[in-house]
Order: structure tokens, then C-alpha cells, then sequence
């Protein structure tokens, strides 16, 4: 069983930047395809970027292409998303995900088996 922590988020304004991490608690951290997801108020869980569990392979929504970045730390079972030039559209609950023996290449809610509990972005205009 995986259990995964977000933190780093908070309230920026419109152009700032954030960076989120997600720590993983399990030893088979690295054999994990790691995602982040968020959902902002009456929408539907949406896919923001994903990492393969050898780091070769990352994939990004068109929305936040070019301006969020995702990596990962094996050593401190730690994955991060880099957020730049934030815009008012990026509000949202952001969540990390798991899925074992991932590629990198999954993009779907149900694709991942295991959730953190959320954190919160907030970009002011």
C-alpha cells in the first residue's frame, strides 16, 4: 500500500510560481508511474502531467504545457511539479497519483490505484 502527501501549495498571483511535492511512503517508490491530477469546484478530476517510473518519459496536458514541468527524486520517494507562470485557470485542488510499474504514458483517473489527499492552488488575477 503506497500513501502519498502533497504539499506546496498555496495563494500566487497571476504570473507567479509554485512548486508542489508529493512524498511517497512505500520502499517500491521507483518502480511507480507517477501523476498529477487537479480538479477545480464543479468539475470533473483532470489529467496535468505524468512521469514514468524510469523519469524518460513525461507527458503534459496542452493546458500547461510549456509552463509546468514534472520530475522525480527516487532517493527521497519524492515527485514534484514545477509551476510557472501561473494563471487564473490553474485554480484547482491538485492531486498526486500512483501507478505501479507505469510507463508514463497513462493519463486517465482510473488508470492509477493510488491518491493523496490534495492540495490546494490558488492563483489570483
Amino acid at each position: 500500500q503506497e500513501q502519498l502527501v502533497e504539499s506546496g501549495g498555496g495563494l500566487v498571483q497571476a504570473g507567479g510560481s509554485l512548486r508542489l511535492s508529493c512524498a511517497a511512503s512505500g520502499p517500491t517508490f521507483s518502480a511507480y508511474a507517477m501523476a498529477w491530477f487537479r480538479q477545480a469546484p464543479g468539475k470533473e478530476r483532470e489529467f496535468v502531467a505524468v512521469i514514468g517510473w524510469r523519469g524518460g518519459i513525461t507527458i503534459y496536458a496542452d493546458s500547461v504545457k510549456g509552463r509546468f514541468t514534472i520530475s522525480r527524486e527516487n532517493a527521497k520517494n519524492t515527485v514534484y511539479l514545477q509551476m510557472n507562470s501561473l494563471k487564473p485557470e490553474d485554480t484547482a485542488v491538485y492531486y498526486c497519483a500512483a501507478k505501479p510499474l507505469g510507463t508514463g504514458r497513462s493519463t486517465g483517473v482510473s488508470d492509477y490505484s493510488y491518491w493523496g489527499q490534495g492540495t490546494q492552488v490558488t492563483v489570483s488575477s
